[in-house]
């Protein structure tokens, strides 16, 4: 598993492209808040590790 994960994802409330880094520690499922650095809204966000392409599948969802 890579140890430093970077992964991007669309924010729901604005649009902009957003990069996170889900903690390959944290196990291969994780779900976590994360305020959009464009418009502060906060997103709840699903990373899903993938063994085969050795990456998070990110999913963002609006928390409002």
């Amino acid at each position: 598993m890579n140890l430093a994960m970077s992964s991007e994802y669309s924010c729901p409330h604005c649009g902009a492209r957003v990069d996170t880094s889900p903690d390959p520690g944290e196990g291969l499922v994780q779900e976590y808040i994360e305020d959009c650095p464009i418009c502060c809204h906060p997103n709840r966000i699903t990373a899903t590790y993938s063994v085969t392409d050795d990456s998070y599948e990110i999913q963002a969802y609006s928390e409002q």
